[in-house]
């Protein structure tokens, strides 16, 4: 049986699934982000990313950056949870967890061919969008699926 927890890979290793599917002349697609808590808009914007290419690769961010970024009482679950479920999804070729706030240096390292991000976000206003233009990636900016968000979940259960 094959486990999620062999898609939970380094960056290096990343690189050279990277290297390997560029030979064979395959598209990859990267998308990041915290997905603290994992819901519909997070799984149809996978599936979605998913389909612009052969080979998903997701970033997430390690617990210290969803901090830096989200403030002190994030993420609700633990780095290794949320890289778990990530990995248990079909669409996920494999995750590479990060510490850095934004994936710069992913993009660098990795080049894919396509970086995926959803409909709440203008590419001009993504850190990432000088580091994709300059290695000649293509971005993608996904609709966005409505009524679907970590922080207003996380604000409303705590009532």
């Amino acid at each position: 049986m094959f486990h999620t927890t062999h898609k939970i890979i380094s960056l290096s290793q990343a690189l050279q699934l990277r290297h390997k599917w560029d030979l064979f002349g395959e598209k990859v697609i990267f998308t990041n982000g915290c997905f603290d808590i994992l819901h519909l808009g997070h799984i149809t914007y996978l599936e979605e990313a998913r389909k612009l290419g052969k080979h998903l690769i997701v970033g997430l961010n390690a617990d210290i950056s969803v901090k830096q970024l989200k403030g002190e009482s994030r993420p609700i679950f633990p780095e290794n949870a949320r890289a778990r479920l990530l990995a248990a999804l079909e669409c996920v070729d494999v995750v590479v967890i990060f510490e850095e706030t934004t994936a710069d240096n992913l993009l660098k390292s990795l080049q894919p061919d396509i970086y995926a991000k959803g409909g709440d976000y203008k590419p001009e206003s993504l850190p990432e969008y000088a580091t994709v233009k300059q290695y000649g990636g293509e971005m993608i900016i996904l609709p966005f699926v409505e009524g679907y968000s970590s922080t207003d979940a996380i604000t409303r259960s705590r009532g």
